[in-house]
């Protein structure tokens, strides 16, 4: 597996990420980390990699843009010092421009989007052993559907930027795709955006697949 002993994995996002994690610090007991794909990821490598010994970290917060993460990006990230980072947004990003047209001021257009997104990874990126660069997703079937076609834009952005900067990425859309090929996309998110704890496992699975996490592994190794 990527993650090595006694590294820090953190996690930055939207309310996927959030899922009610504790505040300040989205790590320790009592479900400290949320109940979304963070803790799975985190249970998940605790129970088969217990002898690594990583710290997994959640700092999403509920309604955060690229622009909300600007804002937070020196005291969440880059002080907590992390060996690996996560980041998935671009959902509220893209949301708010359909489900409230006419307040433009909390839009973020793609263009803002991809400049605020590919600075805040190419400042970081030097800084971690390992950046995963996660697609927002919406759980709509129809590719002409509107919001799903611009949520598809957008994870483009994010693909370009992992490609040009050499970060992991996770398709959370095409992930989600192949579940929705038997369920109605209101089985793993009633809104089409905040998963059931089925549409979180896709999330975990998706992003242990990409930093090597053996699902079969039995014993120490």
């Amino acid at each position: 597996m990527k993650i090595e002993t006694g590294q820090k994995l953190l996690f930055i996002g939207d309310s996927i990420t959030d899922c009610d994690r504790a505040k300040p610090e989205g790590e320790g007991l009592f479900g400290a980390h949320g109940n979304g794909y963070v803790s799975f990821v985190n249970g998940l490598l605790s129970a088969v990699y217990p002898e690594l010994g990583i710290r997994v970290v959640n700092k999403g917060i509920s309604g955060n843009t690229v622009r909300d993460l600007k804002k937070r990006w020196q005291d969440d990230v880059i002080d907590q010092k992390p060996d690996w980072l996560g980041i998935m947004i671009g959902i509220n990003d893209v949301w708010r421009q359909y489900d409230v047209p006419f307040i433009k001021e909390k839009h973020v257009y793609i263009d803002e989007y991809e400049e605020t997104l590919r600075k805040l990874v190419a400042e970081t990126k030097p800084l971690v052993k390992g950046l995963v660069l996660m697609t927002p997703f919406y759980l709509e079937n129809n590719e002409q559907d509107p919001m799903r076609q611009t949520m598809d834009q957008y994870g483009l952005v994010v693909r370009k930027a992992a490609e040009e900067y050499g970060c992991l990425f996770v398709d959370t859309q095409a992930a989600f795709n192949e579940v929705l090929g038997s369920l109605y996309p209101a089985a793993l998110a009633w809104d089409r955006v905040h998963p059931s704890a089925a549409g979180h496992i896709v999330l975990a699975r998706a992003f242990l697949k990409e930093i090597g996490f053996n699902w079969d592994r039995s014993k120490l190794e």
